[in-house]
This record gives structure tokens, sequence and C-alpha cells, in this order.
């Protein structure tokens, strides 16, 4: 059986540590990636969209590396359509009898991981429904700072083998193996990138309230698109059938234009703290998306389990 993979494929979700990927790679400090993977929820906002434009002008395309972008549907569209499975979302719910409860979290799955899964199947020539040969695969880095080491783990298909560059990666600031997070922020500003943005959708309901806060006073549009989505899923359905409760995109389970957004916790507070060039770094609320939607560790709830995604 081979032990050499057939393609080194980048899982790209044009955040922070996956953008740092992609400029370590062009730039010959890691090694040469075949092609690069985005799974395009259709629904993120426009900094990821314009963010990933010009990696793919300035950095992948003069360093021929490839960036696939791959769909499997805008999940806004088909979170308000009845016909679809709704609660794909991790919605949180309120129930008729006065609880609270939250839908499942299947949308990394359905949106993240399975284009990516029937792009490389694509790439190694076996489409689906076409058995991929025994030994054949692709390496996938995924973009896993060493602060989140206990996300990183093995795929769950035989045709790819993850990989998790930053864990080895020395002239951290910290002088140990592996870089962090803020690592990568310091190697991405120095590269002329200190705007890389977050890469998730526009209503997550994983985000915290300094993010949904942001994006009400700095992104006015995507906050009213995000208001009027939540207004939308009140009444929704789950796998075809009515949910039994009331739908919600923050966790009060009130309207997000009502939501408690503006309320910043001693938590909050204690999460700030002062970059290395004198600014306040904004960090999330510990229950709040603290840098986006990876596909193979969603950052905010638990990671993607094995089996979760065939």
């Amino acid at each position: 059986m081979s032990t050499t993979a057939a393609l080194r494929i980048l899982s790209l979700g044009a955040g922070v540590q996956s953008t740092t990927l992609l400029l370590l790679a062009a730039e010959g400090r890691l090694p040469r990636l075949d092609a690069a993977i985005f799974s395009d929820t259709g629904w993120e906002p426009a900094a990821v969209y314009a963010h990933l434009d010009r990696l793919e002008r300035e950095v992948a395309r003069p360093a021929g590396i490839p960036i696939y972008r791959v769909s499997a549907g805008n999940i806004r569209d088909d979170a308000l359509n009845p016909e679809h499975r709704f609660a794909s979302m991790p919605l949180f719910i309120k129930n008729q009898d006065g609880g609270d409860g939250m839908t499942r979290r299947q949308c990394s799955n359905e949106y993240k991981v399975k284009p990516i899964k029937a792009k490389v199947r694509e790439l190694l020539g076996c489409p689906h429904p076409t058995p991929v040969p025994r030994g054949l695969f692709v390496e996938q880095w995924i973009g896993i700072s060493r602060d989140e080491f206990g996300r990183a783990r093995d795929a769950d298909v035989q045709y790819m083998r993850n990989a998790f560059p930053l864990l080895d990666l020395t002239g951290g600031a910290d002088g140990m193996t592996g870089w962090t997070r803020d690592d990568c922020l310091r190697y991405l500003r120095a590269q002329g990138f200190e705007s890389t943005p977050k890469s998730a959708c526009i209503g997550c309901p994983f985000h915290g309230n300094a993010q949904w806060r942001r994006m009400r006073d700095k992104h006015p549009e995507e906050w009213a698109d995000a208001v009027a989505f939540d207004a939308s899923i009140r009444r929704g359905n789950a796998n075809g059938k009515p949910l039994l409760g009331e739908a919600y995109l923050h966790r009060s389970r009130l309207p997000l234009d009502q939501a408690p957004i503006d309320r910043v916790t001693a938590h909050e507070w204690g999460k700030q703290q002062t970059d290395i060039f004198g600014q306040i770094a904004d960090i999330e609320l510990e229950e709040g998306d603290p840098d986006g939607c990876s596909p193979w560790a969603c950052r905010s709830g638990r990671a993607v389990e094995p089996g979760d995604a065939a």
C-alpha cells in the first residue's frame, strides 16, 4: 500500500490559520501545495469573499496553487425552504413548555465537509460513487494552531489524511514548537494581511455579543440581513417536521434586534488584551465564536466528530 500522498491540499476556510498556511506555502517556508479548497456556504460576509479574491489574485495564482470554490448550496435560502432540512443550523429554541433547547449542528458537515470531500474525490479521479482505490489519498492541511491542539484529529475516510503544519512550526513568540493564533496574526501583519476576516456565516448562532455588535455597527447591511433572517425562522421545521417551539439566532432567545448584544460581561473584558502594536484586540466571549468557522473544527461548538461526515 502506498504511503505517499497523491496530492497535498489545503482546506482553506479563509480565516487566520488557513490564510497563514497558504502564505507560508506560497513563500516556500512550507512544502508546495497542489491545490486549496474553499467550501462556500453562500452566506459569508462580503469581507470574506473580498479576502478570498485577494488571496487568489496576489498569493495563490502567482504561486501556481489553484483555489477551488465548492458549494452544497446557499445555507440561508435552504434554511428558509420548508422542503429542505431546516435545522442543520444550531438554532436556539424556546420550547412550548417554557424550557430552552437547541437544534443539532449539522451545517459544518453539510455545507463545508461534504463539498470538500466530493472535490477531493474528483481530484483523485474517483468521483462518487466510483470507489477510491486503497492506498490512494491526499494529504489535507488543516489550519489548527497550538492553542487549539485538542481539535486536531484524523480524517474519517481513507482517501484523506489530515496534517496540521502549524503545530510543527518553530519561531513563535514564546519559543515553543507550534504556532499559536497570535503567531499567525503577527505573521499576517508582516505580510500585509492584517485585515484577514473571520470566516463564518452572517447569521451564525455561535456569534458572541461582540461579533453581533461589530456587525450592527460596522456592517449595517449584513446586520439587517441577519435580523430579517432571524425573524423569518421563528417557526421552522426540522427534517420536514414543525419545530416544537420558536427558533432564534441569539442565545437569549429574543429577536436579534432586541437581544442584549450591548451587554459586556466581566468575562469579555477579561479576554481583551493589548497586542504588540498597543492596540486593543477584541477577543470573543467564551460562548461566542473566537475565530470563525473551520470546516473540520467548528471553533464555537464541538469539533466535527468522526462519523458526522460520510
